[in-house]
């Protein structure tokens, strides 16, 4: 009966942390895919004027008609910043752009490898295996911060 207990116990912990993972990736990809797969999408440099909420929008200097795009807030956006963007399809919505766009992009993973290498120190008892999960994540964390801050 023990084992079964334990069996079920690490079936459940692996799939909770395989959960966690996948969701985390899914969250990522709205941003990242465009950051990822950049060919065919419009590029250019936002000149931040306005920041209110979660939101900054400026003029894309590079659009055609000079109009406002609008991208989510996030670090190290401030106002008179200029900063590398691709457009979302059919939108006037701008995802950040090169190295700190992807990292930033990729910020949602981070968090959810941090949440299953706890769930896998716990349910599975492997500490290695926890420690690489959670080293990864702290590396993508690390390297969002490192690349929206220079």
């Amino acid at each position: 009966m023990a084992s079964a207990v334990s069996v079920t116990r690490r079936i459940a912990a692996v799939a909770v942390a395989l959960l966690l993972v996948v969701a985390g990736f899914w969250a990522s990809w709205g941003a990242a895919q465009h950051v990822v797969f950049p060919k065919g999408r419009h590029h250019g440099e936002l000149l931040i004027e306005r920041c209110e909420g979660s939101t900054c929008s400026g003029p894309l200097a590079s659009a055609p008609d000079g109009a406002d795009v609008w991208m989510r807030r996030s670090v190290g956006v401030k106002k008179g910043a200029r900063i590398a963007v691709v457009l979302k399809p059919s939108s006037r919505q701008a995802v950040r752009s090169g190295t700190a766009g992807f990292f930033t992009a990729f910020m949602p993973l981070g968090g959810a490898l941090l949440l299953a290498s706890v769930v896998l120190a716990g349910g599975l008892l492997n500490r290695r295996l926890a420690w690489i999960t959670a080293g990864a994540g702290v590396a993508l964390l690390t390297a969002a911060f490192a690349a929206v801050s220079a």
